[in-house]
């Protein structure tokens, strides 16, 4: 039997069983390995390889600074902010919720952290306001995917290692994607409340209030400065940058605010530990099936196949945002990223697109699956924190997906969107 076939085979039926993905990646690939006749010191090799790499050291950097954070007061400081902006707006305290995620993750860059932060603040207040706690749950659990969208962006850095593409570009790409996205959720839920007529809408304040809130929440605004500023100005480097985001964390939260104590600080070190265990897992499996899948010349057929069936991007593009999305209802995108990143970046150039464009897209159409079943992350952590089944949930959040897939087709098709501000 062929070992990508059997690879393919063994790893779908191990998903079907439930298998946890970086199992069924690893023994997959170990099987894969295996019929290749190659050493199964293979799996060190990668391992080590992968781990030589300066711009991963930016992950764990970069989710410590994010639970230091989310453990603090900052948070609380944005949702005055922007409920100082947006207050007043039909829907006020959705449109607060989205704003205050779109904010928040420029200090984590993941999803579940952003929607625990965020949400468990803002779904009570808003049930309490008269919005129905399914909707309140649909707003913060979609909102959430804004996290992982703005820098610092954890899928974005291993798009970059894996697929060698400038991180620092990317980061400054996503930036138009992200907000076009975040008003895509403003406008849905707008309709949706203008229809059923929920919550209350407040008193408009006054420029003065709105430049207190502001001067209250500098010190969480600040992360977003030194991040994409030191980035953009090419002082740091995104790992840096990373390293710069925990020390003003540690700074702002024991100085300033003096919410960090010694049992937070271990809680958000354990937290992080814990996280990049399961990151490095998967990484570790995903690199070697994609290397697998390269020992084997899989980029070449990918290549002529997509040539022969696809004679231009447009075509091409369509097909991989279709494929996304079905893949991204069974797949967590961050393995997604992993495996097809290094295998899809050399087919993308055949077509001439551009490499930072593709970035974008292909991560945020990955991204559209953390809000579909049976995979989606993100539902599961909205219905924890709402306290709504998933059922009910997906009823809900249907509208936000499809305005989501709308902004994915219209960054794909639109490329000065993701390349004006580089």
């Amino acid at each position: 039997m062929s070992p990508l076939l059997a690879l393919g085979l063994v790893m779908a039926l191990l998903l079907v069983l439930g298998v946890p993905i970086a199992v069924a990646l690893g023994l997959s690939t170990a099987l894969g390995v295996y019929l290749s006749d190659l050493p199964l010191v293979f799996y060190t090799q990668r391992a080590y390889t992968l781990f030589d790499s300066f711009p991963l050291l930016a992950v764990p950097f970069f989710l410590l600074a994010g639970e230091i954070m989310q453990r603090g007061t900052l948070s609380d400081n944005l949702l005055k902010m922007c409920s100082a902006f947006a207050g007043h707006l039909k829907g006020g305290l959705a449109h607060i919720s989205i704003l205050t995620c779109l904010f928040y993750g420029s200090m984590c860059g993941a999803a579940p952290p952003t929607i625990a932060a965020v949400g468990g603040t803002m779904i009570p207040a808003m049930v309490k306001e008269g919005y129905p706690r399914d909707f309140s749950s649909a707003v913060n659990t979609a909102a959430g995917t804004l996290g992982p969208l703005i820098p610092p962006s954890v899928g974005l850095i291993l798009f970059g290692a894996f697929g060698n593409v400038p991180i620092t570009d990317l980061f400054i790409a996503v930036i138009v994607p992200g907000c076009l996205l975040a008003l895509a959720f403003m406008i849905v839920a707008a309709i949706v409340v203008g229809r059923h007529g929920y919550g209350q809408i407040h008193p408009r304040q006054g420029w003065a209030a709105r430049a207190r809130a502001t001067w209250g929440a500098k010190w969480a605004l600040g992360v977003p400065v030194i991040i994409l500023g030191g980035i953009y100005s090419g002082i740091v480097t995104p790992t840096e940058a990373g390293v710069c985001a925990v020390f003003y964390a540690i700074f702002v939260e024991l100085c300033v605010t003096r919410n960090l104590t010694w049992s937070i600080f271990k809680k958000s070190l354990h937290c992080t530990l814990k996280t990049m265990g399961i990151i490095y897992f998967v990484m570790i499996c995903a690199n070697c099936m994609g290397t697998l899948l390269q020992y084997h010349r899989i980029e070449t057929t990918l290549i002529e196949w997509s040539q022969a069936m696809f004679s231009t991007s447009y075509t091409f593009t369509a097909f991989l945002l279709v494929a996304l999305l079905i893949l991204g209802t069974f797949m967590d995108s961050g393995v997604m990223i992993l495996i097809f990143t290094p295998l899809l970046v050399p087919v993308i150039k055949t077509y001439g697109m551009d490499p930072v464009h593709f970035g974008i897209w292909f991560f945020a159409t990955c991204t559209v699956g953390t809000l579909t079943p049976p995979v989606g992350v993100n539902l599961y952590v909205g219905c924890s924190i709402g306290k709504v089944d998933i059922i009910t949930l997906c009823r809900r959040i249907w509208p936000f997906l499809i305005a989501m897939t709308i902004v994915c087709i219209i960054t794909a098709y639109v490329p000065i969107l993701s390349l004006c501000l580089i």
